[in-house]
């Protein structure tokens, strides 16, 4: 009975460290440290949006969507917090220095 509950619960952890593995570091890329400011369909980040995430209405990748009057990385959503930047910002970054 342990092996059955063993196997799976090493394979899950396996597949979880794999993917910490993979992503890029933000801070050793730019060189900065805090947070990284990056932002989707820049130099540094390319067109790094998921699927058809662009055109989703609901996405965050859409400006002209409902999410891009919502979007923690456009002003005047963050005005509160100037040096506030969406996650998935961050997460384009590091998908576009993986390929």
């Amino acid at each position: 009975m342990m092996k059955l509950l063993l196997t799976p619960m090493i394979a899950g952890l396996f597949i979880a460290a794999t993917g910490m593995a993979f992503a890029a570091n933000v801070h050793t890329v730019t060189g900065t440290t805090g947070q990284p400011s990056e932002t989707i369909g820049t130099p540094q980040t390319g067109d790094a949006t998921p699927g058809n995430a662009a055109s989703a209405p609901g996405s965050a990748f859409n400006p002209d969507g409902n999410a891009g009057t919502h979007y923690a990385g456009t002003q005047p959503q963050n005005s509160k917090n100037p040096k506030s930047v969406s996650q998935y910002d961050v997460a384009g970054f590091q998908q576009s220095h993986n390929h």
